[in-house]
């Protein structure tokens, strides 16, 4: 350590002569190298904060980077610079490592006075960059005062012969660095530096502690490369999976695993657990480290009860500073603390829930959560199921977005080593399927299972989401392949086909199975009923969902009554009033009583990252309301009984344009710019009946809010918007025309089929159905309520969690 401490006093003395001062970023870019520490060491020393720049990643990540902390100074060597390149080294002082005469040679070894250069324990120490859930860097500004107290706890926690030899395998780019680098250095122990943790694959190293993240972990059980001298792994940066633990324990020698968890924002680490060798192994990230207050609230801030799910927030000593250059998000994520004066608490975007035993759950994030058909789903708890098969090793769930315009969950998975002959040679969708199937309610068990040699991974490594496949034909549970026989069969599975956005149906395969779900079960009846002449009821498709049994059903419905000759819709004149579709009559009519007017509004808001082509955004726009006539639909009724008008085709789809660019109060501002898109009434009779505001946030991301009134739209056609809406920009910014068929009919058409085709005897039949089902019913309902009705309807609602056990859950599904 002594010619390592005295390199770093004498660079560090060429730093303050060139200029360093505390709270400056010094940007290190260097091959991993005995030098990396010299470096770091030698910023530190000299007051300094380091802003590290893994030479291994995108030249553009770096340029990013660079761009944003802007630094004077840049320690690097021959891998540095060429990583940056030429034009990135322009704007920067360089000071080469690697100097065959460097100019500190002959300068002071002895140890700087901190106090000499006024460097307390709240400036910064370093500057890293983390994209989260954006993919911007922003630079997480870290204090001494955070690492110090990571150091202490370190200390109490880690017994001297755990971090005597410590792999320093992490990128300085990553805050795992942090531990590795420092702890055994503020110890006197042994570092030893590799590329990555899987150079153990190679190298045989005489180490005692492993830090790194679940995925190096699992590869390096899987090789069996875990040293023999390894006593402690620390895992970290990811969720720890039970299995996993299990398999570290009967793989090697190790006799403890600490789960460690904290964002970057919280200085390396803010909750742990220790597992040992032959106890209980339990999927949890313990509790807060030392000087460190863990929250978990709800959406209103408020501390949630023992067992439910909160977000996750940190308070404590390992509280960043903030984001460097980005004031507006730093109020956005740190905020005061309302539970301890003068504390601020980093809002961290996990999920988690306290265990009976006090320690904590991580859920996933809250950001991860996806809506399908109405229903909020944590893939994390699906992966988490899917973990818990045999064949299974890692896995990871997402929403993908396929042809049909529908988000489906796709299951991505690396199979077990033990296991992995039986995931190639059996039916492994299936088989999963059926697994979570007994564990999940049908809307969480993914569509699509994709069997991966491994997750692809971040430099970070972390789970890189951009780079999982989309799912192929074969990733879909499906039955044994057998042609579909016979007009009736050939004619659902070409609409099964159709619907499920798959390649080829048999007549053995599953509707369910195969990704279908309730919104798209209605979607085939109402096919069938068009194609075949037969309305089947919805419980015919949940008792016979295999096509080949639906199709007998649909013979043995002809035979009983036969086709039904459904007329054809077809183009109506628009020289003459329009009729409304009994929706749009229901909508109306309501729309009379809606005093607000505001209760049957559709908001969206979209965030629209990067460059944006404003003309050909406006241009999309008005192409779609043009292109739509139930969009360009208005409704009089100038004596009391509604038609529909159409507004001319060249009308344009009104947006109204905001900048908030450079607003220290932006999100706020945009908050309520949302509250006042939604709360704005329409003119049913004056229209349009969509709208749009364009709010400029920076040149390289807008907000865009959408509001359209229930009555020209609904959920399904929100899909049809966006997807046209998608298609039409591309082309308009490339230069290209419409490139959108044109449409043969409109809702108008169908609007005016549907009042031709229920009338007389079938309307009669439907209305004497609905006497008799409600005959005998009060004519006002009169349920006890814990308090009086108002007189007019608020539309103000809440939710009541309700948790099913397993036992009743099970008993349900049989």
């Amino acid at each position: 350590y002594g010619e390592l401490n005295a390199r770093a006093n004498r660079l560090a003395h060429h730093l303050i002569a060139l200029g360093v001062k505390p709270d400056q970023p010094v940007a290190i870019c260097l091959a991993r190298s005995v030098a990396v520490v010299v470096g770091l060491l030698a910023i530190l020393k000299a007051g300094g904060a380091y802003l590290p720049l893994d030479a291994a990643y995108p030249s553009a990540r770096l340029h990013q980077v660079l761009k944003d902390a802007a630094p004077r100074l840049l320690l690097a060597d021959e891998a540095g610079r060429a990583a940056l390149g030429p034009e990135a080294l322009a704007d920067v002082s360089v000071v080469d490592l690697m100097a065959a005469t460097p100019a500190w040679a002959e300068l002071p070894a002895c140890n700087l006075d901190p106090r000499a250069l006024g460097l307390t324990s709240r400036h910064l120490a370093y500057v890293i960059y983390t994209s989260g859930s954006t993919g911007t860097p922003k630079g997480v500004m870290i204090e001494h005062a955070s690492t110090v107290n990571l150091l202490h706890w370190s200390s109490e926690v880690f017994a001297e012969s755990e971090i005597s030899r410590t792999l320093f395998s992490t990128s300085i780019s990553f805050d795992l660095s942090v531990y590795e680098c420092f702890v055994p250095l503020s110890q006197g122990s042994t570092l030893y530096v590799v590329e990555n943790a899987l150079a153990l694959a190679e190298r045989s190293l005489d180490i005692s502690l492993i830090n790194t993240v679940p995925s190096a972990i699992a590869a390096l059980v899987d090789k069996k490369a875990v040293p023999v001298s390894a006593s402690v792994i620390n895992s970290c940066g990811e969720r720890l999976k039970v299995g996993l633990i299990e398999k570290a324990f009967e793989s090697s020698r190790v006799e403890k695993i600490y789960n460690l968890y904290a964002p970057s924002e919280t200085t390396t680490y803010s909750t742990w657990i220790c597992l040992r060798r032959g106890e209980a192994v339990v999927e949890t990230i313990g509790r807060p480290i030392a000087n460190t207050r863990v929250y978990l609230l709800d959406g209103d801030g408020a501390p949630v009860p023992s067992g439910a799910v909160g977000e996750l927030y940190i308070g404590g000593a390992g509280v960043a500073r903030g984001y460097l250059n980005r004031p507006e998000l730093t109020a956005e994520r740190f905020i005061a603390s309302p539970f301890v004066e003068a504390d601020r608490l980093y809002r961290t975007g996990d999920l988690a829930r306290y265990l009976p035993d006090g320690n904590l759950e991580f859920l996933g994030r809250n950001d991860d959560q996806v809506k399908i058909r109405g229903f909020r789903i944590e893939p994390g708890d699906i992966a988490a199921r899917l973990a818990e098969h045999a064949w299974v090793r890692e896995a990871v769930v997402v929403a993908h977005q396929d042809g049909t315009g529908e988000p489906r969950l796709v299951a991505y998975l690396v199979a077990a080593a033990e296991h992995a002959a039986d995931a190639e040679g059996g039916d492994l969708a299936g088989t999963l399927r059926a697994h979570l199937s007994e564990r999940l309610p049908e809307y969480m068990v993914p569509s699509a299972f994709v069997q991966l040699a491994a997750l692809p991974l971040t430099p970070n490594g972390k789970l890189d989401r951009k780079a999982l496949p989309a799912p192929q034909d074969e990733a879909y549970a499906r039955a044994v392949y057998e042609a579909p026989q016979g007009e009736i069969e050939t004619a659902l599975a070409t609409i099964w086909a159709e619907l499920l956005g798959v390649e080829r149906v048999g007549r053995h395969d599953h509707f369910f199975a195969l990704g279908g779900h309730s919104l798209l079960a209605v979607r085939l009846l109402s096919r069938v009923s068009q194609v075949v002449g037969v309305a089947l009821p919805l419980s015919t498709l949940f008792a016979k969902p295999v096509l080949a049994d639906l199709a007998a059903s649909l013979v043995d419905e002809l035979s009983r009554s036969g086709a039904q000759d459904l007329p054809a819709i077809v183009a109506v004149p628009r020289d003459a009033a329009l009729v409304l579709s009994f929706a749009q009559q229901r909508l109306w009519f309501l729309a009379q009583l809606d005093q607000s007017g505001t209760n049957y509004h559709i908001p969206l808001a979209w965030r629209l990252k990067g460059g944006l082509d404003r003309s050909a955004w406006q241009r999309s726009l008005d192409r779609v309301l043009a292109r739509q006539e139930a969009l360009r639909s208005v409704f009089v009724a100038p004596e009391g009984k509604p038609w529909v008008e159409l507004l001319p085709q060249d009308a344009g789809l009104p947006v109204v344009e905001h900048d908030r660019r450079d607003r220290p109060d932006a999100d706020e501002a945009l908050l309520d710019l949302c509250r006042e898109e939604a709360r704005t009434p329409f003119d049913l009779a004056r229209g349009p009946l969509i709208r749009g505001r364009l709010i400029r946030i920076s040149d390289e991301e807008h907000v865009f809010l959408l509001t359209q009134h229930h009555i020209v739209s609904d959920g399904w056609s929100l899909g049809v918007l966006a997807r046209e809406l998608s298609q039409l920009y591309r082309a308009f910014v490339a230069g290209d025309d419409d490139p959108l068929p044109p449409l043969v009919i409109q809702y108008p058409d169908y609007a005016a089929w549907q009042r031709r085709w229920l009338t007389g005897e079938r309307l009669s039949n439907q209305a004497q159905y609905w006497r008799n089902a409600l005959s005998g019913a009060p004519a006002r309902l009169a349920l006890r309520t814990d308090r009086p009705r108002p007189a007019q309807q608020l539309f103000a609602g809440a939710g009541v969690a309700v948790v099913i056990d397993a036992d009743l859950t099970r008993g349900l599904r049989r």
